[in-house]
């Protein structure tokens, strides 16, 4: 078998190409054949109101894409645009190999990895905003 496997846990929601998907009362796999179909497990969704850190702002930017919210092209240079913002900031080597990830897979027209590996920063994040003096 081929293409992505989501492992659902029961009453998990997924959106998948625009549409809300809620698993039954088990846990259950879904194949998905189609490929670059815009997945988004909604447990894992950034609301408008919680975008509200830079990381935040770029993953959210990512996200309109996988929702269907926004086109691709006519999102790319602003999310291009908060990886540049961010690699002047996180320049640790772990952060910057998680942004080219991310930059490589924007300029590749893939959202999914884009938004994976900028997730992978929010906790980076909240310590570095934890710690700033007040």
């Amino acid at each position: 078998m081929s293409g992505l496997v989501l492992k659902l846990g029961p009453g998990e929601r997924v959106l998948i190409n625009g549409a809300v998907i809620e698993n039954g009362d088990k846990r259950s796999r879904i194949a998905v054949m189609t490929p670059n179909a815009n997945i988004l497990r909604l447990r894992d969704a950034i609301h408008p109101e919680t975008a509200n850190t830079p990381v935040r702002r770029v993953c959210y930017l990512a996200q309109l894409v996988l929702t269907g919210d926004a086109e691709a092209g006519d999102i790319r240079f602003q999310v291009l645009r908060g990886i540049e913002q961010l690699s002047q900031v996180l320049t640790d080597s772990d952060s910057r190999a998680q942004l080219t990830l991310a930059s490589q897979s924007v300029l590749g027209g893939e959202y999914y990895p884009a938004l994976k590996a900028l997730r992978t920063l929010l906790p980076r994040e909240e310590r570095l905003l934890a710690a700033r003096p007040s």
